[in-house]
């Protein structure tokens, strides 16, 4: 199981690992924004392991920037933040400059609009959080697996939350492959990889 966390109050979330471990990350209350729970990112970066030195990343629904941050925190060579919330953009922004993050670019931007026109493999992980509350579209997630996989390097991965499970009959006409999955209350978690099923038994 993971390590157990202080919990922080709810307008905001702290980074784990790496150079900025215990850095408070602040939530913008905003429709949709859903920052992924301290033991979601735990079991993630036990996953990825502990140094992520030299990838290239992209948070595509970034919210309040835990995964983008946490990323570039462990050594990423560059993280991209996408999100079309523009108070909460500024919020990451900010974030950026106080913590001298000069590896991590902050875009106010929709993120599929955003991924459909970059250049090709330019990202070994692509993190998607996509809304999946009652109004939001509840197939954002195949959207942004459509958008997401041409951005990844060979043996890329894509960390995807969603509201239920996914498997491998329903990822293999994207290209894409389970390696682990977990749940936390109603948060399913999964890290993908394009290919052939190859799923290791992660789940928790």
């Amino acid at each position: 199981m993971p390590a157990a966390t202080t919990s922080l109050p709810a307008q905001q979330v702290r980074i784990i690992g790496g150079l900025w471990k215990r850095s408070k990350l602040p939530v913008v209350s905003a429709p949709g924004l859903r920052p992924t729970p301290d033991r979601v990112r735990v079991t993630l970066f036990n996953w990825l392991g502990p140094q992520l030195d030299g990838w290239r990343c992209l948070d595509a629904f970034a919210g309040s920037g835990a995964l983008g941050f946490e990323a570039a925190s462990r050594g990423a060579a560059s993280a991209v933040l996408l999100e079309r919330d523009a108070r909460a953009a500024r919020s990451l922004e900010a974030t950026r400059v106080r913590l001298h993050a000069d590896t991590v670019r902050v875009e106010c931007t929709d993120a599929l609009a955003w991924m459909r026109r970059s250049p090709a493999a330019a990202f070994n992980l692509i993190f998607l959080d996509p809304p999946f509350n009652a109004n939001a579209n509840a197939n954002a997630w195949r959207a942004a697996l459509e958008a997401a996989v041409p951005l990844l390097v060979e043996n890329g991965l894509v960390y995807l939350e969603v509201d239920r499970a996914m498997d491998d009959a329903e990822l293999a006409p994207l290209g894409l492959h389970l390696r682990r999955a977990g749940r936390a209350g109603a948060v399913h978690f999964h890290l993908l990889q394009p290919g052939g099923s190859s799923h290791e038994d992660g789940r928790r």
